[in-house]
């Protein structure tokens, strides 16, 4: 079969491969016939120069913080400083190895002891692992310990984890990957906990709390140290979700609000690169009691020389190879010693600050479930929109349109028509004015025109791909004969 490439033409060539230094008959020798191809791959035939301008344009279709304003909800898609990069990419760090031996990565050792105290001092924990490869491996480190710790308490019968109805998808599935039984507690009217549905599930089974504070819909939980007394009475212990961090950053720490573990995720609050697939960062912090269970090894400082410390029989062992992502951990200790604590804290305010501009400019076009000042983001409803047959999703595939990255939607799952939109504390009031803009028009599109955006994106590459088969039936690569 004769196959057509929109580039290239038969004969052209962009490379030049060296002769084989071995002989023929040696090759036919060494792999059997069967396995030799017989005819050239079919493959497009093109020049270097095709090839390359083929590849940049494919990369220039991607969408990403550096190329736009990335609103994401719950996943602060902030920029990341390329100083940070530069220093990952040093030699020291760069060419290291796993297996070297202690006397030569001193100072590896010692970034990564440091950026134990800083989480520490950041979170008012008391030590952190840097050992889990993003936050949802956190997660199931830090119930791992509470199951650890309960079972060497000899009480094992401690298998009952709460979870809000806002808490992020990943809490439940690690409550349930570390063997532990999920119960589910609704929201009270203001999208916080309700004490009344927490005190139900209060008993000798009960092992823990998951809470992201702020919460998932941007509400900081106000009653967190009435929660953190009940749940300690019952003799849980509570994990905090720190995917929201950017939230609290050098003003409050889940340490005071009560929480006894908490992972954290560099590759959001801390500015490494998020996305795609990877790689990421969830280090894992706990408060005294929970010292003993964290994963092996762990930095230690004795007599001026660091070294990782094995010797730790209460430890739930390893959760990832070596000891984590450490160019990730590079990246957001740069991050840091450069914000230092003055800036982490201007992080936080120029993140709440930028959220509340923007819900308090677009609640007058969408629905805004929860009418209240927000932390880092807030969630919005399309149910007026929805009214004129236009969904989230047609708005999501409209903002595409004028070149912006849609937000978060249909989730939480408390609210319909869900838009959970987090501006972080990177972008430029013009940034966040034009966006706006945007979503005052799309929301009048909706009213006066709505098959305009029903039938959006009308400008993007691809147009509106099936979702449901592009999930369970994913083209993952070319085929010559599909």
């Amino acid at each position: 079969m004769e196959l057509i490439f929109e580039q290239g033409a038969p004969g052209r060539t962009g490379i030049r491969l060296p002769a084989a230094d071995v002989p023929e008959k040696e090759i036919e020798q060494m792999i059997p016939p069967k396995y030799l191809r017989l005819d050239p791959p079919r493959l497009p035939e093109v020049s270097e120069v095709e090839a390359v301008r083929h590849f940049v344009g494919l990369s220039q279709l991607n969408y990403g913080v550096d190329t736009g304003f990335y609103p994401l909800g719950s996943c602060t898609m902030k920029y990341n400083p390329k100083v940070n990069e530069e220093i990952a990419n040093l030699n020291g760090f760069r060419g290291v190895h796993p297996y070297q031996n202690e006397d030569t990565v001193q100072g590896c050792l010692e970034l990564l002891y440091q950026m134990d105290r800083y989480l520490s001092e950041i979170t008012g924990m008391v030590k952190f692992s840097m050992q889990p490869a993003a936050g949802a491996q956190g997660e199931l480190s830090g119930l791992m310990m509470i199951k650890a710790y309960h079972e060497n308490r000899g009480e094992g019968h401690r298998t009952r984890i709460i979870v809000p109805d806002s808490s992020h998808g990943t809490n439940p599935a690690s409550a349930q990957m570390a063997g532990l039984e999920i119960v589910e507690i609704k929201s009270s009217q203001s999208g916080r906990i309700d004490l009344d549905e927490l005190k139900k599930n209060l008993d000798g089974r009960l092992a823990g709390i998951m809470l992201t504070n702020p919460n998932t819909l941007g509400l900081f939980e106000s009653d967190i140290r009435k929660v953190a007394d009940l749940v300690h009475q019952a003799g849980g212990l509570l994990y905090n979700d720190g995917a929201n961090a950017n939230a609290i950053l050098g003003i409050a720490t889940p340490g005071a609000m009560g929480f006894d573990v908490i992972h954290l995720n560099l590759h959001k609050s801390f500015a490494a690169p998020h996305g795609g697939g990877g790689p990421g960062s969830g280090p894992v912090g706990v408060k005294e009691h929970l010292v003993p269970f964290l994963p092996k090894p762990v930095v230690e400082l004795k007599e001026g020389r660091y070294y990782l410390d094995y010797d730790r029989p209460l430890s739930i062992g390893r959760v990832k190879a070596f000891y984590g992502n450490f160019g990730v951990v590079v990246k957001a200790y740069a991050y840091i010693r450069a914000m230092g604590p003055e800036g982490l804290r201007r992080v936080t305010e120029d993140a709440v600050l930028n959220a509340n501009y923007l819900m308090q400019r677009l609640k007058g076009y969408y629905e805004l479930p929860y009418n209240q000042v927000c932390k880092h983001e807030f969630v919005l409803s399309g149910s007026r929109q929805k009214e004129k047959g236009v969904s989230t999703e047609d708005i999501a595939k409209r903002l595409l349109d004028y070149g912006y990255h849609p937000p978060t939607i249909y989730f939480p799952l408390i609210v319909k028509e869900a838009l959970m939109i987090e501006p972080t504390e990177t972008e430029s009031l013009e940034t966040l004015d034009e966006f706006i803009e945007t979503m005052i028009k799309i929301a009048r599109e909706a009213a006066q025109e709505p098959e305009t955006v029903i039938k959006a994106p009308h400008t993007t590459v691809v147009g509106r791909l099936d979702g449901v088969k592009a999930a369970r039936k994913p083209v993952l690569r070319w085929k010559p004969d599909a």
